[in-house]
Order: structure tokens, then sequence, then C-alpha cells
């Protein structure tokens, strides 16, 4: 492969989304109904195209088959600390549009997606997608990106607290987590972590249309690729996924 890495700046016109998207995008699908991410991720990906990369291979120019998508935005607390907002990947994306639309200027860059077919895992194009996005931000002029990171390989322990998670280490020292041993390898700190990451909230037909599962019981539902059970409540016909991350910060 020929691998490419471009901003979304200098291809606007180039899609990020995958072919066979419907086989090959790794996120469930109720990863897609978050409502803060529904209402902002376009309008920052428009905002700010030279904080988005897209990987194509030379042969076949007009395809993606890596995406990552970061946005700056002002913060007050010391990233090398772990003094980051408690609503991980929520919390920056709103900032940075808010950010915008006040004439802010932003101090700090966040990383909001690092995503890789199904059918490509496991090659390394994740590894090559995260340094290229550090050598980005740097490009653009900041000292430090942080990333509200999903370890994915959570939803395999759904019970365990993410700080205890997140903790857990190889005999060679190294996240036990795949992605956190990635960031990690890359020059990555974990500084902390953030229990509120997303918030999916929706019906019980809503769960149940995105996930096929009866949600028919109150309490605690694991779901797969969830890190932690979605709480259920049947005599309110409700249900709400918030999830956990890890806190990683790359000094650039």
């Amino acid at each position: 492969m020929d691998l490419r890495i471009v901003t979304v700046a200098e291809r606007p016109t180039m899609k990020s989304s995958f072919a066979n998207a419907e086989k090959t995008d790794p996120w469930p699908a109720f990863m897609n109904e978050d409502p803060i991410a529904l209402l902002y991720y376009s309008d920052n990906r428009t905002a700010h195209p030279e904080y988005g990369l897209i990987a194509y291979d030379a042969d076949a120019p007009d395809q993606a088959i890596a995406r990552a998508f970061c946005v700056p935005f002002a913060w007050d607390g010391d990233p090398a600390l772990g003094e980051l907002p408690e609503d991980g990947f929520d919390g920056v994306i709103w900032r940075s549009a808010r950010d915008r639309q006040v004439g802010r200027k932003p101090n700090l860059v966040s990383a909001l997606e690092i995503t890789v077919p199904t059918d490509l895992q496991g090659t390394g194009l994740s590894g090559k997608m995260l340094a290229a996005m550090r050598d980005n931000v740097a490009r653009l002029g900041f000292e430090h990106l942080v990333a509200p990171v999903r370890p994915n390989h959570k939803h395999l322990a759904p019970d365990v607290p993410i700080e205890e998670y997140a903790a857990l280490v190889r005999e060679d020292g190294l996240p036990q987590d795949p992605w956190l041993r990635v960031h990690v390898r890359a020059g990555g700190r974990i500084v902390g972590t953030c229990k509120r990451a997303m918030v999916i909230p929706g019906t019980l037909d809503e769960w149940r249309s995105w996930t096929g599962l009866p949600f028919d019981k109150s309490g605690p539902v694991v779901v797969p690729g969830a890190l932690v059970p979605v709480q259920c409540s049947v005599e309110h016909d409700y249900a709400v996924y918030v999830e956990p991350g890890v806190w990683v910060h790359h000094r650039l």
C-alpha cells in the first residue's frame, strides 16, 4: 500500500466514509446517537478542516481507508496534570464550537477519533494515523495534544471501573488495553479518566433498534460494544449510556 495522509483542508471534497461502510465501520450503531456529536461534529469538521486527516492508498485516491479528527479549544487547566474536562469527548467538542462562536482563542487540541475499518485493523494503520495527528497538531503551532481515549478492549470488561481498567499493565509496563498501548508507545501518558465522556439517552424502542436487545427489565444492561452497562428504566421507558474515557496527554 502506498499510504497517503492529507488534511480535509487539502482534500475538501473527499469523503471520510469507508468502502462497504456497513460491514467495515467498527463503531456500534448506538455510538452514532450521541446528541452532542450529532449537533457539533459536522460543525467542527467544517470550521476546522485543517485538523482533520484522511488516509488513502495512492492507487485509489478517492477512497478513504482511515480517518482522524481533532479540535482546538480553550482550557485553563494543566493537561500534563490531568486537569481536563470531566465530560471528555462531549466536553471538548462543544467547547470547541462555543469558543469559535464567541471568538475565544484555543490553546489546546483534543483528539475526537481515529478510525480504521475492520478489514484493516491490526495492520499498524492506527499508529500511523496517531503519528500523523501529532505531527499535524505540532505543525499548527500547539505544544499539547490530549485524547479522551475510548479503550478498545474495555467492552470485554464492562463491570470494571474505568480507573482500575486504565491502570492495568502488562509485564513490560505497557497498558494492557491495545489502544491505550498505541498512545503510550507514541509518546502519550495516561493522566486521568473522564467518567462522563459521552452520554447517549434514548427510549427503549430506540435502544432496541440500535442493539437488537429486548430492554424489558429495569437495571443495568450489558450491550455488545459498550464500555459499561446501559442503565434501563422500564417504568419510564428510558435508557441511558454514560461512557467513560481515559485522558492521555501528548507533549509535542
